[in-house]
């Protein structure tokens, strides 16, 4: 039985949120006793994986399917996640997260190009936008729901995390349509190998020609080297160097801590929606640069500060900008792809430049966080951000476009 497109769109937005990092972060810390350097190169080695494989696995979408594209990114992250809770050396946990990592380039590209082709590049933004507000609920029910496990089983919580994202990929084995992507006729392709280069090849070249889409994969370099930090070392910050208030368990600390982000971002969320209906496309470069603006604020002031309820002001802000400012990005994007055949494709070359810089940012400051401690390796990931500001910056003025890029010749076509 297949659903109306938005209603899967939006349960796919609930579901894949309900595994929470939270009890996933205190069994790595409080059970298997990973190093700073350890939690970083899992997600190095996830990474590392992303950007092997996000474009190759965009290319895939665009060229058979993207709903089998997403099934078996669902399912691939939902047994990796699970596993994550059934084992306990540092070096398996690492590569099951890469495993994680190559699944996720399936549905990453192939999501936001599914739904766009769906329900037309001009109401992708309010749809974005809703499905942010599902998630968020999600959020929610699974961080209720993996903590009140955690609290008894951290490996139990864990595995539940798991068994969340293998719903997800059971739920677009039965319910996702899939009416806007069309497949070339059988007669118009060639062999396998030859069809995925020819849309590799497409999608490099519309990337290439557009100056909008270059300046944000620029972005997605800088926003990835300063994101590997705060990922992975949010949690130990607090264990480690501020603690944590009274005799509470970590979980449910953390738990109290995250609900409240969630809280916070399904107000939030709620308003952004009707300004930028009021402000229309030209807001949301405005509203994406002033939510980048408060992540680079707010990760300086969780890194420096000794106090804790400075502390989690800072970790609220983090929480509040990333979640307001990622479907604004994915409309800015999506906006800019104007042919259907190559969207998954060129939404992965986004994936991929964010992969390049979480695997050269995070073991640097992986690094850093050994040798000079945790609050020195999250000010170095708030400092990558200042570049992307600097891109935002310039887009506003341009109105998005790049006079200079323009200038430059087009890649020759590749037959």
């Amino acid at each position: 039985m297949r659903l109306p497109a938005t209603t899967v769109y939006y349960g796919l937005s609930f579901g894949s949120r309900l595994p929470t990092w939270v009890v996933m972060a205190v069994y790595l810390v409080r059970e298997l006793h990973l190093s700073p350097l350890q939690l970083v190169l899992m997600g190095t080695a996830m990474e590392a994986a992303v950007f092997l494989f996000e474009l190759p696995t965009g290319v895939v979408a665009d060229t058979y399917s993207r709903r089998l594209s997403l099934i078996i990114g669902y399912l691939g992250m939902g047994v990796a996640w699970a596993a994550v809770g059934l084992v306990s050396a540092p070096w398996l946990v690492i590569a099951l997260w890469a495993l994680w990592g190559l699944s996720y380039t399936f549905t990453s590209g192939a999501e936001q190009a599914w739904i766009t082709d769906e329900v037309g590049v001009e109401n992708v933004g309010r749809v974005f936008l809703r499905g942010a507000r599902w998630g968020q609920v999600g959020s929610v029910i699974g961080l209720l729901a993996q903590v009140a496990v955690g609290v008894g089983s951290l490996r139990a919580g864990v595995i539940l995390g798991g068994v969340f994202t293998i719903a997800c990929g059971l739920g677009c084995l039965a319910f996702m349509p899939e009416h806007g992507f069309v497949r070339r006729p059988r007669e118009e392709r060639g062999s396998a190998l030859a069809e995925l280069r020819t849309t590799a090849s497409a999608g490099a070249r519309y990337a290439w020609a557009a100056p909008a889409i270059l300046l944000l994969i620029g972005v997605e370099l800088f926003m990835g080297a300063s994101s590997e930090a705060f990922d992975r070392l949010k949690e130990a910050h607090f264990l480690r160097d501020i603690g944590l208030p009274g005799e509470i368990d970590p979980v449910v600390w953390f738990g109290l801590l995250w609900l409240a982000g969630m809280v916070l971002n399904i107000a939030a969320i709620g308003s952004l929606i009707k300004r930028v209906d009021r402000g229309g496309r030209e807001s949301v470069a405005r509203y994406l640069f002033a939510f980048v603006l408060l992540e680079l604020v707010a990760m300086l002031v969780f890194a420096l500060t000794g106090s804790i309820w400075l502390a989690v002001a800072g970790i609220l802000g983090v929480f509040l900008a990333r979640n307001m400012a990622g479907p604004l990005f994915d409309t800015w994007l999506n906006e800019q792809i104007r042919d259907s055949s190559v969207r998954a494709t060129v939404i992965s070359l986004t994936g991929q430049s964010n992969a390049v810089g979480q695997s050269a940012g995070g073991p640097v400051l992986g690094v850093v966080g050994n040798v000079w401690g945790i609050s020195a390796a999250l000010a170095g990931g708030a400092a990558a951000i200042a570049p992307a500001l600097a891109l935002f910056a310039r887009a506003i003025a341009h109105h998005g476009r790049e006079p200079e890029l323009e200038q430059l010749p087009a890649t020759p076509a590749v037959d």
